[in-house]
């Protein structure tokens, strides 16, 4: 699929992996909307790339259908969805709470909250995007309609101690993207998911300069962090590949993760 002039929406497309990503596609022409909670920098994106922002909550039923009307109204159908909206959290399935001594689990509205962030906001948007493109017209002899790219993580695949509900929910986004890619066939929607390693996100833009450091350091090659337009490159490839489909893609340098 030419990126030129269709629309995609991109969720968490304020910054990050979903910024870079809003400009390498408008970079070969196509226009723009971000799903996002961070309204100022989301408005201010969308002007300087001339796009459209949606302040979206991706666990919000009413909210998402709101984002996808106004997109919609705005910018047209969308024809890619980029998934990048997602979050995490360091906690152990029981540990020794430091100030008491106490044995705690897990707490349970953390690990749910995770999930649903992650995994059921990212299926929201797959489901209601999906059910949008299924209704346009192909735009290749073989019968496309749209391009849906989903975020994993490589702790998907070699989580860390304090990852059971991030492992977990970026783990649930792999095992659902086969079986929506062979929903979605058909009717001419691919679906794939990227895994990216450790990457240079706003995540650890305010960790000091030596752990930087250390973990790129970590990277078998390049050893260093991934670049967020590496990101976007690869997630433009997979658009215009009309071959890649129900794939995973780890985007990680070869690194494994440890334990910790």
């Amino acid at each position: 699929m030419d990126l030129k002039g269709i629309t995609a929406i991109i969720t968490g497309g304020a910054s990050g992996l979903g910024e870079a990503t809003a400009r390498e596609f408008v970079k070969h022409g196509a226009k723009v909307v971000l799903f996002d909670l961070q309204k100022d920098k989301g408005e201010k994106l969308a002007a300087e790339l001339g796009g459209v922002f949606c302040e979206v909550n991706v666990t919000d039923e009413a909210s998402v259908d709101a984002g996808f009307k106004r997109a919609r109204e705005l910018a047209g159908q969308e024809r890619v969805l980029v998934n990048c909206a997602g979050t995490g959290i360091a906690v152990k399935t029981a540990s020794r709470d430091k100030a008491t001594g106490e044995i705690v689990p897990h707490p349970t509205d953390r690990f749910d909250r995770i999930i649903q962030i992650n995994l059921v906001g990212t299926f929201r948007c797959i489901a209601k995007s999906a059910a949008g493109m299924i209704a346009l017209d192909p735009v290749s002899e073989d019968g496309l309609r749209g391009v849906i790219i989903n975020t994993g993580s490589v702790a998907a695949q070699d989580g860390q101690i304090g990852q059971a509900a991030y492992s977990a929910s970026k783990n649930g986004v792999v095992g659902m993207t086969l079986p929506i890619a062979r929903d979605l066939s058909r009717d001419g929607v691919r679906c794939c998911t990227i895994l990216p390693g450790l990457f240079d996100t706003p995540l650890l833009a305010g960790a000091p300069e030596n752990v930087r450091r250390a973990l790129g350091a970590q990277v078998p090659f390049p050893a260093r962090l991934g670049k967020p337009s590496e990101y976007a490159q690869l997630a433009r490839q997979i658009v215009e590949n009309d071959m890649l489909n129900g794939e995973t893609i780890r985007l990680d340098g070869a690194i494994r993760m440890a334990p910790k």
